[in-house]
């Protein structure tokens, strides 16, 4: 599992952590029942507190995206596929209904925004 922090960023050093371990499960590079890191070594590896990594992990499972067993570690959780697509797409929804909002605050029509949205789609790599 390969993850990078990013300082320069607005997003928390721990929600970093649990954005790329999520897509990591999600596109399959994690698969179900696969070995996370323990907290101490992943700290050690980010070079990043303790106290963080293990908020990520607590984050990663409240979401149930990893189950935590006492002495054995943390594991990639089962998945239903169907809920974790229909919690992103409400996600995407809610980010998409601000960048409406914005757009009309700024004067920038249907067609435009389609046009802008398209073009950052296609200039996304991922």
């Amino acid at each position: 599992m390969n993850i990078i922090i990013r300082n320069t960023g607005e997003a928390p050093i721990y929600e970093q952590i649990v954005t790329q371990v999520k897509n990591a499960i999600l596109s399959g590079e994690l698969a179900q029942g696969e070995a996370l890191p323990s907290i101490r070594l992943l700290a050690k590896e980010l070079r990043i507190s303790v106290i963080t990594t293990k908020r990520a992990y607590e984050e990663l499972e409240r979401e149930g995206f990893i189950v935590t067993m006492s002495g054995k570690g943390s594991f990639v959780a089962p998945q239903n596929m169907e809920l974790v697509r229909e919690e992103q797409r409400r996600a995407v929804e809610q980010h998409l209904s601000d960048a409406v909002a914005a757009a009309k605050t700024a004067g920038i029509g249907r067609q435009e925004l389609a046009d802008l949205l398209a073009l950052l789609y296609e200039d996304d790599p991922a």
